[in-house]
């Protein structure tokens, strides 16, 4: 039988236009031809139905079977014809078949438009300085990933009207400095007129400090600062430092259960999309993502199968990683002792899920034994995701039944900012130690050690933040900045091989059907530039040797 092809479901942006009940007034959006343009700005309730039109254009990963994540090391979708491993894996993308984020331009004229003509009408002072301080957020974030994806882009703060302007709307590219600039300086400026606390997905003072930070830890990374400007990440851990020092954000207690819907916004959410269980918005991670087979029923397509490569990243029970002499690890019983957020984020074969024993072994009648031929739809690993995946939603396919909302910035991911950056900046030192222990303690697992020298803290502040952001779409753009792509994308990744040999267990590292990987250095840090932009747009020019 033939692996089984999935359609790659994304909820499509005509259906976030609909109106909701004033209890999920944040959520509440409108076309904007059926609201005149006199009406729009002369009554703050039809403008939040605009601004609210621009959240909505915030992209999440709980509507598809092939999220981003797996374009990493950490995962990847064992069905055939999927985008991440049959385009991206293989260093197959052009400016023809690339992802296509040019369509936030709509979202960000959408906020040049409500920037121009909130700052014209005559609505109340203190309510316009803040959604403005909003829509500035939103296209720096807009442009934050254009940034990260494709270096210099445009950079249009009016908004431009092709039949009254003609082609004087086109511009050249801005250089990756001026975005970067542009980025942080908005960021600085709407901090400034942010709350510290709204209404959950809405914009804070900590979510512009951080979008700051991350843009700066961006900038500071070997791949746009090849001469290890100090400077650069002198200013990132500063403005971590910021967010830290609001003292308002903490670590949820429990790692796992903070990304299910009962705890949309808890202590340690930073900034978040908002999804809505039972309607078109809402998430369908679990239908989509989660583990396939319980008890010999299909619960879920199964779209991420964590890679033998993070699984081994994993600390043990006493913090040491697998590869140290003292870890204890036995590649005979791989998942034995093993640090908490290892059991939090994986089904590894003998887990229970719902209920179930999850067995991965060959040759015992599971239908989750390790797809080792690419035929079926279990694992091509040997791993489900557990992170999460709430058990209350495993319906399968797109059910659109939780309301949990993606995480898009946490405390933790601060924390490990500062660290990294500070660590850069100056070398070890005890603020360094205390940053990482803080999310080191929240798992039960024990200080890290000290007197470390500043390469050998860098590899465990990475270690540590490769496994506290696994699965949150983080890990791609860890790579591209830190230039480690062109290492750990071009090798393939693996699987875990259960078989019973002489009535004893064996488990044996084995490349994963549908691993290969390659990267090409010479091109694939940036993105390409999608070729129907540059056909409207002569001004534009490709990144080199696409």
């Amino acid at each position: 039988m033939m692996k089984k092809k999935i359609t790659h479901y994304i909820i499509p942006s005509i259906l976030m236009m609909i109106f909701y009940t004033s209890c999920n007034s944040f959520l509440e959006v409108t076309p904007t031809d059926q609201v005149s343009d006199a009406t729009l700005w002369v009554d703050k309730e039809n403008a939040d139905l605009f601004l609210n039109n621009i959240y909505a254009s915030i992209n999440g990963p709980f509507s598809t079977f092939d999220p981003e994540e797996n374009w990493s090391d950490n995962a990847m979708n064992g069905v055939n014809g999927q985008f991440s491993h049959a385009v991206y894996a293989i260093s197959a993308y052009t400016p023809d078949n690339s992802v296509n984020r040019w369509g936030y331009y709509g979202a960000i004229r959408k906020s040049n438009l409500f920037l121009e003509r909130i700052d014209q009408s005559n609505l109340d002072p203190a309510w316009k300085r803040l959604r403005s301080a909003e829509a500035r957020f939103l296209r720096a974030y807009f442009y934050s990933i254009l940034w990260t994806s494709h270096g210099g882009v445009p950079i249009v703060t009016k908004v431009l009207n092709q039949n009254a302007q003609g082609d004087a709307i086109f511009q050249a590219r801005n250089t990756s400095e001026e975005t970067f600039n542009f980025i942080a300086s908005e960021c600085e400026a709407a901090a400034q007129d942010l709350p510290l606390s709204a209404e959950l997905g809405r914009v804070t003072k900590g979510a512009a400090l951080t979008l700051k930070a991350w843009a700066e830890l961006f900038w500071a990374s070997p791949l746009n600062n090849s001469n290890n400007d100090k400077e650069r990440w002198k200013k990132a851990a500063q403005s971590y430092k910021q967010v830290m020092d609001l003292k308002i954000y903490s670590l949820f207690p429990d790692y796992n259960e903070q990304f299910f819907e009962k705890n949309n916004g808890n202590s340690e959410s930073i900034f978040q999309k908002r999804y809505l269980g039972g309607t078109n918005l809402g998430s369908s991670k679990e239908g989509l993502q989660g583990p396939a087979f319980v008890n010999g029923a299909l619960r879920s397509y199964g779209g991420v199968n964590p890679t033998q490569e993070m699984v081994d990243s994993y600390f043990m029970k006493n913090g040491l990683p697998i590869s140290d002499p003292n870890s204890g690890y036995d590649p005979q019983q791989p998942f034995a002792n093993r640090e908490k957020r290892f059991y939090q984020s994986i089904v590894y074969d003998g887990a229970t899920w719902l209920g179930s024993v999850m067995v991965m072994k060959q040759g015992v009648g599971s239908k989750n034994a390790t797809d080792i031929n690419n035929v079926n739809e279990a694992s091509n690993t040997g791993y489900y995701l557990r992170k999460g995946i709430n058990p209350d939603f495993t319906v399968l396919g797109p059910n659109q039944l939780s309301s949990a909302s993606f995480t898009i910035f946490r405390y933790a991911e601060v924390l490990l900012g500062y660290a990294e950056a500070l660590n850069e900046q100056q070398g070890p030192s005890p603020e360094i130690y205390d940053a990482i222990d803080q999310i080191r303690l929240r798992s039960d697992l024990p200080k890290l050690a000290k007197n470390k020298s500043q390469a050998e803290l860098r590899t465990a502040i990475l270690q540590e933040r490769r496994i506290e952001l696994a699965f949150e779409e983080k890990r791609w753009l860890d790579l591209i900045r830190l230039k480690e792509a062109e290492i750990l994308l071009n090798k393939d990744s693996h699987a875990m091989l259960i078989e019973d040999k002489n009535g004893k267990t064996v488990y044996t590292v084995i490349n994963a059907v549908n691993g290969i990987r390659k990267f090409d250095n010479s091109k694939n840090y940036l993105l390409p530039i999608p070729q129907s932009a540059i056909d409207q747009n002569a001004k534009l020019k490709q990144n080199p040797n696409y």
